[in-house]
């Protein structure tokens, strides 16, 4: 048997020979990441920057903007170096490094989803307490949880994975992810995929606890409010919650796509759909919460402004 101490690279076996197609393929990649890097840099510098964006949804939105730009550095540097590669192969320390970085990047911005999901609750349901129960320890301490769960529960779970002994080197990716690796087990897998389950359930289905009901409390205030309560739902609810379907259709078809049998679908097809879910969330949440939330959008254009002059 092979354990992990002689695996020295794994073999993305994904990946296909596209001619001088492939160049185009790093050219459409690269302008992507760099739209995802200069965006969500704006918006960073924008909330820092601005005083008056200093409140706890726009700093909530910065957290979700952090992880966005260190979960595409994660993926995109490594997918650039893979399409121009010849052979599509990764040291095993960095693939067990991919793994980490994209688990705990999905799971960060899954539970800052569900902090931000509670703070429009409490600003919609509760609007004359708000400020007395968001306070800035409290929102400190909701940013630190986002981040510190998931960084603790990934620790563990590479901790675990790369103790396995293995059997194989080939990964049917075009990144490395942690299931694929435990399927190349030849050891006993039971407490890797027992504790898989555990980490999930507080990394995936609490979060989307959190959301479901704070949402159901939030219509439950608009369908019984004033017009304007319905407006300050719309304006600020809207651009969340195409964020968190956005993500979870991504992150949906990648759990399926690794749980089940997949052969069916079409190759490119399940290619485009593994890189949606870690791609355009963060092209998508900058372009949504900028155009949407007004204060942010009048201040990126003053700061534009300013930078031309």
């Amino acid at each position: 048997m092979i354990n992990t101490t002689q695996v020295l690279h794994f073999t993305l076996s994904a990946y296909f020979n596209t001619g001088l197609f492939k160049y185009l393929h790093f050219i459409i990649i690269m302008s992507l990441y760099v739209f995802i890097i200069s965006a969500n840099l704006l918006l960073i510098v924008v909330i820092c920057s601005n005083r008056s964006l200093h409140e706890p949804m726009y700093l909530f939105l910065c957290s979700l903007f952090v992880n966005e730009l260190y979960g595409s550095t994660g993926l995109f540097p490594f997918l650039l170096v893979q399409i121009l590669s010849e052979v599509h192969t990764v040291a095993a320390p960095l693939c067990f490094l991919q793994n980490f970085l994209l688990f705990f990047y999905g799971g960060v911005e899954l539970l800052n989803l569900a902090v931000m999901s509670y703070d429009r609750y409490l600003a919609i349901c509760y609007p004359l307490q708000y400020n007395m129960r968001m306070t800035s320890n409290k929102i400190a301490m909701l940013i630190a949880v986002a981040w510190l769960y998931p960084f603790l529960t990934c620790v563990v779970m590479i901790l675990l994975s790369s103790s396995l002994q293995l059997c194989g080197n080939i990964i049917n990716k075009v990144y490395c992810v942690n299931y694929s690796l435990v399927k190349l087990a030849c050891s006993d897998a039971h407490v890797v995929n027992t504790y898989g389950l555990i980490a999930s359930f507080g990394t995936i289905f609490v979060p989307l606890i959190l959301i479901l009901y704070t949402y159901m409390k939030i219509f439950k205030v608009c369908f019984s409010g004033s017009k304007q309560t319905r407006q300050k739902a719309v304006s600020t609810c809207t651009p969340h919650l195409a964020s968190i379907f956005n993500f979870s259709f991504g992150a949906g078809f990648e759990i399926l796509q690794n749980r089940f049998n997949m052969n069916g679908v079409p190759n490119m097809f399940r290619i485009f759909l593994s890189l949606y879910f870690l791609t355009c969330q963060p092209l998508f949440n900058p372009v949504m919460y900028g155009l949407n939330l007004s204060k942010i959008r009048v201040t990126c254009k003053s700061l534009i402004s300013n930078l031309r002059r």
